[in-house]
């Protein structure tokens, strides 16, 4: 078994991991297991280790390493998989494609980390497992409020962050998204002026997420500006959910306002079954919407190239820049079924 060298100097003294491993009573091996998040070892002694490790103040010598050599560093890709569908996992695959891209062109070393690594885990064991793996810097993809130990990581300011989709920056901390509210506000309203509608059911995303927060304020915004009136539930960017919620309310709307391609998708076919019409108009821009049926408006973003400026963002913030908000542009499109074909 390969074990990484791992050092940390502490008043004239160099520690390694054989000094971890005494100090807790368990074999090199263990503790190499533990600082690597090995999961066939138990509770009790992955605490031992991490209270000794935590009693000599022990990180990996290669995060040093990193930050003093050419190389900016190791880059960790945060990505939440769950309730993965098929247009999460189209948009995760654009942003680990331009992710990887430009991390190889500016001479990163990137690894993927998924949220369920991190799961139950306190602060202090995820900053000495992202240590472990040598971290110098991290980009976050699908962020929520109820992520707290994530706020807690931000907060801290050990590493330097690129959020995507996610407005929170402090020196360390950069944001990279589109104008949500804005774009929600002009889709809605195109989709509004074209249909001359009166009154809109808006399905929004997930509760305590930032986009839903923010593409909520959009249109709510336009119904105040236009006295529309405004129904509001949560589809939870779930097809289904979308498809039932469009069965109990759309008959007494006008147009149907979607915060998700997949929701839009999903009312779309609901209002097919109850053979009537309704103007329905998405957000993301997802291959996915040309196979609907029917055309709808909707937000394009470039997942790659949001990525892409994550990765240069992240860059600047190694190289000792401070932490600022990147808001990008979009594009409002109308998916049809030609437009996606090969």
């Amino acid at each position: 078994m390969f074990i990484a060298g791992f050092v940390f100097r502490m008043e004239g003294i160099m520690v390694s991991i054989k000094d971890v491993a005494k100090h807790a009573g368990v074999a090199i091996s263990t503790v190499s297991k533990v600082l690597n998040n090995y999961p066939n070892v138990s509770e009790a002694t992955r605490k031992k280790v991490n209270e000794a490790v935590a009693e000599l103040n022990f990180v990996p010598n290669s995060v040093a390493a990193a930050l003093s050599s050419k190389q900016s560093g190791r880059v960790a890709l945060l990505m939440n998989l769950d309730n993965v569908s098929q247009a999460v996992d189209e948009i995760n695959m654009q942003y680990m494609a331009g992710t990887i891209g430009q991390a190889v062109e500016l001479n990163l070393d990137v690894i993927t980390v998924f949220y369920s690594m991190l799961k139950n885990k306190s602060l202090e064991e995820v900053i000495r497992y992202l240590q472990s793996q040598s971290i110098t810097g991290l980009i976050i993809f699908g962020m929520s409020k109820d992520d707290k130990v994530l706020h807690k990581l931000i907060d801290a300011k050990i590493f330097k962050i690129v959020t995507v989709d996610v407005p929170l920056v402090n020196e360390n901390t950069s944001s990279v998204w589109i104008d949500q509210a804005r774009a929600q506000y002009d889709v809605a309203k195109k989709t509004l002026y074209e249909n001359k509608g009166k009154s809109i059911l808006y399905l929004a995303g997930k509760k305590n997420g930032y986009v839903t927060e923010e593409r909520l304020k959009g249109i709510r915004q336009l119904a105040e500006e236009k006295n529309i009136s405004l129904l509001v539930r949560n589809g939870e960017f779930s097809e289904l959910q979308a498809r039932n919620l469009t069965f109990k309310y759309a008959k007494k709307k006008d147009i149907v306002v979607c915060a998700s391609d997949l929701m839009a998708i999903g009312a779309m076919k609901a209002l097919m079954e109850m053979d009537i019409f309704r103007p329905v108009c998405g957000f993301d821009g997802i291959t996915l919407m040309g196979y609907a049926g029917k055309q709808m408006n909707t937000v394009r973003q470039d997942f790659k190239r949001i990525a892409l400026e994550a990765v240069r963002e992240l860059k600047r913030l190694l190289e000792g820049g401070e932490g600022q908000q990147i808001v990008l542009d979009y594009e409002l499109v109308r998916i049809k079924y030609m437009d996606i074909l090969a």
